[in-house]
């Protein structure tokens, strides 16, 4: 005997107001992404899921985003490529089919993602962890419905600061004067590298992908590694370790460099994307000095990111 069961999200609420955004967070999947000739990547990322809710309807039907998470990227697994903001397009389609009285759907995605390196002098490979993000937002107004996707990464990095990093050279440069005339002083200044206080940094960019345009992740790693004053290694025998800390104190920057240098390169690599492309550009500097983290930000569109490059 089959039980008919209620569908009780379908009552009206007690309480009438529209919920912008209903639904799942850190569902886990796994996701093998061939890439031809090389090793495939292996993720385990976490997915969030909502759409919006009308105000005459008392909830979602929860299990349906899951639900269209699981289709999807079962779907995928036999897939030989496919780049992980689009299949967050496809989560959405497949949400938005399920959810039929939905105007907006959303899909957020984020895993570790390993890549190798070597470090800067004894070349030792090294497997270092950074973050992958993938995002899509569907847009239904009546027959009309629109996708918008974006691929992005979080990095971490070594920042130094050159305030401090000043105040040393100054103070350094007075001794220095008690015992050496001001030519021989300066060609010291000129030469060694001054101390100051690093940070972890986190940078942070998120790039939308318009129809027919390809983004990689690995590009956007590498934007986010060059913008601050050193990248970081997991495996550094003792002159990688000179190494990194040199470069660092010979490029420090301000977490407001760090997001400038990321913007200054996205323009370099992707002004060829449409001018209403969506960047996001985001720095945070665990500092070692103050209890408190910098931050900066900049969120823009490729067309007015362009224009300040030039006017400037």
């Amino acid at each position: 005997m089959v039980v008919c069961f209620p569908d009780t999200q379908d009552n009206m609420p007690k309480i009438p107001v529209h919920l912008t955004r209903v639904g799942v967070t850190g569902v886990k999947k796994l996701l093998k992404i061939e890439r031809g000739q090389k090793r495939p990547i292996v993720l385990i990322p976490k997915f969030d899921a909502f759409v919006d809710l009308p105000s005459d309807q008392r909830g979602i039907h929860m299990s349906r985003s899951p639900e269209a998470i699981s289709e999807v990227v079962e779907e995928v697994v036999n897939k030989s490529s496919v780049e992980i903001e689009s299949l967050c397009a496809e989560i959405v389609k497949t949400m938005m089919e399920k959810h039929k009285y939905a105007k907006v759907a959303e899909v957020r995605m984020i895993s570790d993602f390993m890549f190798v390196k070597k470090s800067p002098v004894t070349e030792n490979k090294t497997q270092e962890m950074t973050k992958l993000i993938a995002k899509a937002v569907g847009y239904r107004n009546n027959d009309e419905f629109k996708i918008r996707k974006s691929i992005g990464a979080e990095v971490v990095g070594m920042t130094v600061c050159p305030c401090a990093q000043e105040s040393v050279m100054e103070a350094d440069r007075s001794k220095l004067l008690e015992f050496l005339d001001e030519e021989t002083t300066q060609k010291v200044v000129d030469t060694v590298t001054f101390a100051s206080h690093n940070q972890r940094g986190i940078g942070t960019v998120i790039i939308e992908v318009p129809e027919h345009h390809v983004v990689r992740g690995e590009d956007i790693i590498q934007i986010i590694e060059d913008s601050m004053s050193s990248p970081v290694c997991e495996l550094l025998k003792r002159p990688d370790e000179n190494a990194v800390v040199m470069q660092a104190h010979k490029k420090p920057g301000f977490v407001e460099d760090c997001v400038r240098n990321m913007v200054e390169k996205i323009i370099q690599n992707y002004s060829h994307l449409p001018d209403d492309t969506l960047v996001t550009v985001r720095q945070v500097n665990e500092e070692s000095i103050h209890r408190h983290n910098a931050f900066a930000e900049k969120i823009s569109t490729m067309g007015d990111l362009k224009a300040e490059i030039e006017d400037n």
